[in-house]
C-alpha cells in the first residue's frame, strides 16, 4: 500500500526552483550594476580622430565648413578648434540635439600635418507641461488653489550620451577631407606658362661704303 506524499515532500522542488530563480535574479541584478567606466576599453583601434595631411588651421577650418554644410550652428571657433550644434524633432515630444566638439593638434616637425579630435554628444529632451493653478480668497476658509486651463510647456533633458566611434565619424571624417582636397587645389600654384620664343633682331642693315676712307680727297690744286 502507497503511502500518502506530504505536503513537505511536494513543495521542497517548488521552494528549490524558486530559490534557484531568485538567485538567478539577484545575478542578473548584479550584472546590470556595472559601472560605466568598466566597460570602457580604451582600445587603439577605436578612436575619436583622424590624421589630415593639412596645418591645424586649414584642418580645423575644414571641419567648420563640413559642419556649416550640413546645417549645424557653430558656437565657438578658434584656429585649433570649432564646436556645433544642431536640432531634431523626431517626435512632437521628443527633442533631440547634437553637439560636435572639435580639437586639432600638430603633428610631427613643423606642424604640417594635424590630428583631428572629434567627440559628437546626443542630448534628448522630453516635454513637460506644468498646470498654472490660481488662488482665490474664500473669507475664513483661507485661500483656494484652484487649477486653470492654461499649462506652460517646457523641454527638460531626460538624457545625455557620446555617440560611438564607427560610421558616424566616419562619414564626418570623408566631409572633412573632401574639404580638405578642395583648399588643397585652390591654394595649389598656377601652372607656368612659357612665353612663346622672341623672333631675332633683324640685323642691321650695313652701313653704305664710304665714298673715301674719311673725305673726298681735294682737288689737286
Amino acid at each position: 500500500m502507497m503511502k500518502p506524499v506530504s505536503h513537505r515532500m511536494r513543495l521542497t522542488p517548488l521552494i528549490a526552483v524558486l530559490t534557484l530563480a531568485a538567485l538567478a535574479g539577484c545575478a542578473t541584478r548584479e550584472a546590470k550594476k556595472v559601472s560605466v567606466y568598466q566597460r570602457e576599453g580604451f582600445e587603439t583601434t577605436e578612436t575619436y580622430s583622424r590624421l589630415f595631411d593639412a596645418p591645424v588651421a586649414v584642418t580645423c577650418e575644414a571641419a567648420r565648413r563640413a559642419l556649416l554644410s550640413q546645417g549645424y550652428l557653430i558656437g565657438s571657433q578658434r584656429p585649433d578648434s570649432v564646436a556645433g550644434s544642431k536640432s531634431f524633432q523626431p517626435d512632437g515630444e521628443v527633442h533631440m540635439q547634437i553637439t560636435f566638439n572639435i580639437v586639432c593638434l600638430p603633428e610631427g616637425r613643423g606642424g604640417r600635418i594635424a590630428t583631428a579630435f572629434v567627440s559628437a554628444i546626443q542630448d534628448r529632451y522630453a516635454l513637460k507641461k506644468n498646470s498654472n493653478s490660481a488662488s482665490l480668497g474664500v473669507g475664513a476658509l483661507g485661500s483656494l488653489s484652484i487649477p486653470v486651463a492654461a499649462t506652460d510647456d517646457s523641454l527638460v533633458k531626460v538624457a545625455s550620451e557620446t555617440i560611438p566611434a564607427g560610421p558616424f565619424y566616419d562619414r564626418f571624417f570623408g566631409l572633412m577631407q573632401r574639404y580638405l582636397e578642395d583648399a588643397s587645389e585652390e591654394s595649389a600654384p598656377a601652372p607656368l606658362i612659357e612665353p612663346p620664343p622672341m623672333a631675332a633682331p633683324a640685323r642691321a642693315a650695313s652701313a653704305p661704303a664710304a665714298a673715301a676712307a674719311s673725305a673726298p680727297a681735294s682737288a689737286a690744286s
